[in-house]
């Protein structure tokens, strides 16, 4: 997990950085010095279905900008797997508490399918706020947006617990179904409920 990424060599072409600088774009316009900055301290790794980037426990030391495939977060309650959350293509993904608070991380991060990513230290990411400040307006508008991924998340298992209907569920969350009924079926995935033949 964390070291595997430090011999990785950062990237040269910038086309390899476009889909992370897209997205970071519809947010703020990038400077180009901080786009010469990503493609400095940006390396791309990849990971096979099954592969765990980041044990429970541990520091994280790396935030993912996810290219092509997907990831979920899981803790462990007992011997079961419980996914917390499921992450896709042009999404990041990273441990909170190691971001933020530099805790330990509580859960686990694994590859569900083949994934191609783009890594940057968070001592890389929080020098970048430092040096470019404009860079913080991005910065704010990603935590707002994984407030509000966060806010949803919450409020699906909150109606999760109160068994609503599966219709329900296939509106608000159909990326989420979709995700399961492909890659998840095989990993224990730990629901409250079952879901009804309505």
């Amino acid at each position: 997990m964390g070291k595997h990424l430090s011999n990785q060599k950062k990237i040269k072409d910038r086309a390899i950085v476009e889909p992370l600088i897209s997205m970071l774009n519809n947010f703020h316009t990038l400077d180009e010095k901080v786009i010469r900055y990503l493609c400095e301290n940006i390396a791309p790794v990849s990971f096979k279905r099954g592969t765990r980037l980041q044990e429970a426990g541990t520091h994280c030391e790396y935030i993912y900008f996810i290219k092509k495939g997907v990831l979920r977060g899981f803790i462990l309650q007992g011997h079961k797997e419980v996914t917390t959350w499921i992450s896709a293509d042009n999404e990041l993904v990273t441990s909170i508490s190691s971001l933020d608070l530099e805790l330990p991380a509580f859960e686990n991060i694994q590859a569900i399918e083949n994934c191609e990513l783009l890594s940057i230290s968070i001592e890389a990411m929080n020098n970048l706020y430092l040096q470019f400040t404009d860079f913080n307006i991005v910065g704010r508008k990603l935590w707002q947006q994984y407030y509000r991924d966060a806010e949803k998340r919450a409020y699906i298992v909150r109606l999760i617990m109160l068994k609503p209907s599966t219709n329900f569920l296939l509106k608000t969350i159909a990326t989420l179904l979709i995700v399961y009924s492909c890659f998840i079926s095989p990993i224990s995935w730990v629901l409250p409920w079952k879901p009804s033949a309505e």
